[in-house]
C-alpha cells in the first residue's frame, strides 16, 4: 500500500492540463465491443480503472494497440463468451464499477451477457436495478445468482420499446443505449441521463451509423440498426479533475492557469465555484484562477444560509461536492453540503475536522461548513484516502495545510487521477510517494 507525504502551505503557480475523462473513457471503452470494426479513442487518461477495463477488454478477446500515450486502437472481432464464465473475468470485472457497462454492448451483438457484482468506491448503495430494468423493457430476461454475485441476461433480438427511467442513471442510460442501437424498431427513452458523457457516446455511436436524436435532452429517440462501423472518438477533459484545480488554487492562495477545459460542457460548475467567492476567468478554452487571500461565501437573496446540493445533469455533479466542502473551511461565511445522492461520500468529513476544519456532519447526507475565513489554518495530519473524490479533496486540503501531512491509501486516488504528484509538484507541491 502506497502513501502521499505531503508538505504544505506552499503557493503554486504554473499551468495544468487536465486528463481525459474518467466516466466517459470507462463508457466509450465498453462501447469497442458493438462493433467488429476498428474504433480509435484519443485522450484515454493513464488510471488504474481505465487500465483495469483495457485489461479486461483484451482478456475478453479484443485486440488492443496502443498507437501514443493516451490512443489506443480497439477491435472486438473475436470476443470469447465462454470466458465471461471464468473465475478470472469474475475477479478482474467485479473490480472495477465501469465493469457492467460492457452488458449493454454483449447483449446487443451476441444476445447474452455476464457481469459479477462490480466494484468501485464505497460511497453507499448504487443499484443495478435501473440497468437490468431497461433491458428488460428491451425483450431480455436476466438471472441474478445471490450465492456467486453473478449476472447473466439473454435476448434472442432486442425489440424498441418505450424506456422510462425511474433514476437518471448515468451507466444505466449508458447501458441501455448501447443495447438500443442494434435494437429492432425504434426506442423512446424518458428520463435518460443526459451528462456531456452521454452525450459523447451517443455522438460516437451515431458516427458509428447508430440513429440517435434527442442528443443533451433527457428524451432520446433510437432508431435499431443492423450493425455499427469503426470509428475515432476523442474523450473530453475531466470535469471534475477541472474542478479539483480550481478548488486548489483557492486553498493555496495560487494562481494557475487550467488548459483546454472544453468550458462550454461544464455547465454550472464554474457558477457555483464562484458562488463560493472564487474569482474565475474564462480565457479562450482556458480558465485561469488568480491568487486569492481571501474568499467570500454567497448567501441566498433574502440572506439565508446558501445550500449546495448534487442533481442530475445539468445539475451539480455530486462528484464534486467533496471538493466544494474542503474549500468551504478556509472561505469567509458559512454553507450547508447536502450530498442526496450518496449515503457515505461525506463521512471522510472527520479527517477535517481532526486538521481543524469547523464542520458539523447533520446525518450522513448533510454537512454544513463554518468557514474560517483563513484565521485558523488547517494543520498536517496523518489519514486514509475513502474513496477518489474524498482522496483529491483530503489532498488539497493537506497541501493548504502547516505542516507534513501523510494520505494513507493512495491507490483510491490513483483509481482516477493520472500522474498527480509529478503535475502537481511541477507548478510547486511538494509530495512525495512512500511505497
Amino acid at each position: 500500500m502506497a502513501s502521499f507525504e505531503i508538505y504544505g502551505g506552499k503557493k503554486l503557480k504554473g499551468e495544468l492540463v487536465p486528463q481525459g475523462a474518467k466516466n466517459e473513457a470507462l463508457q466509450i471503452l465498453c462501447a469497442v465491443l458493438i462493433t467488429p470494426k476498428k474504433v480509435t479513442i484519443s485522450n484515454i487518461p493513464d488510471i488504474v480503472d481505465v487500465n483495469k477495463l483495457i485489461g479486461l477488454l483484451q482478456a475478453m478477446g479484443v485486440k488492443v494497440e496502443k498507437v501514443e500515450k493516451g490512443t489506443y486502437i480497439f477491435q472486438a472481432k473475436e470476443i470469447d463468451l465462454d470466458y465471461m464464465e471464468t473465475e478470472d473475468f469474475k475477479k478482474r470485472a467485479s473490480s472495477l464499477r465501469g465493469s457492467i457497462m460492457i452488458v449493454g454492448p454483449l447483449l446487443a451483438r451476441y444476445g447474452k451477457g455476464f457481469i459479477p457484482k462490480p466494484g468501485g468506491d464505497k460511497i453507499g448503495r448504487r443499484r443495478l436495478d435501473t440497468h437490468f430494468e431497461g433491458f428488460a423493457l428491451l425483450g431480455a430476461k436476466f438471472n441474478y445468482d445471490a450465492g456467486e454475485y453473478f449476472y447473466s441476461i439473454e435476448a434472442k433480438k432486442l425489440k424498441g420499446a418505450y424506456i422510462h427511467l425511474d433514476e437518471a442513471s448515468v451507466t444505466g442510460t449508458a447501458n441501455i443505449i448501447m443495447g438500443a442501437v442494434l435494437a429492432e424498431g425504434k426506442t423512446d427513452f424518458y428520463n435518460a441521463a443526459c451528462e456531456p458523457y452521454i452525450q459523447q457516446l451517443c455522438k460516437m455511436l451515431n458516427s458509428m451509423g447508430a440513429k440517435i436524436s434527442g442528443i443533451g435532452s433527457n428524451f432520446l429517440h433510437i432508431e435499431g440498426v443492423k450493425e455499427l462501423k469503426g470509428c475515432y472518438h476523442r474523450v473530453l477533459p475531466d470535469m471534475i479533475e477541472i474542478g479539483s484545480f480550481i478548488g486548489l488554487a483557492a486553498m493555496t492562495k495560487s494562481e494557475i492557469t487550467i488548459k483546454d477545459v472544453s468550458y462550454d460542457n461544464l455547465g454550472i460548475i464554474p457558477n457555483v465555484f464562484k458562488r463560493m467567492g472564487i474569482k474565475l476567468e474564462r480565457r479562450g478554452d482556458d480558465i485561469y484562477v488568480p491568487a486569492q487571500e481571501h474568499y467570500e461565501i454567497d448567501t441566498f437573496i433574502d440572506g439565508s444560509i446558501l445550500t449546495i446540493y448534487d442533481a442530475p445533469w445539468p445539475g451539480f455533479t455530486p462528484d464534486l461536492l467533496s471538493i466544494i466542502l474542503v474549500i468551504a473551511t478556509q472561505a469567509k461565511g458559512s454553507v450547508l453540503i447536502h450530498q442526496k445522492m450518496f449515503e457515505s461520500r461525506l463521512f471522510f468529513t472527520d479527517k477535517l475536522i481532526d486538521m481543524g476544519a469547523q464542520i458539523i456532519l447533520c446525518d450522513p447526507h448533510r454537512a454544513t461548513v463554518i468557514g474560517l475565513n483563513r484565521e485558523f489554518p488547517l494543520r498536517g495530519i496523518s489519514m486514509t484516502s475513502p474513496d477518489i473524490r474524498a482522496g483529491v479533496s483530503l489532498l488539497i486540503a493537506a497541501l493548504s495545510a502547516e505542516g507534513k501531512s501523510t494520505i494513507h491509501n493512495i491507490e483510491q486516488i490513483d483509481r482516477g487521477y493520472q500522474d498527480i504528484e509529478y503535475r502537481l509538484n511541477n507548478i510547486g507541491a511538494d509530495i512525495r510517494r512512500i511505497n
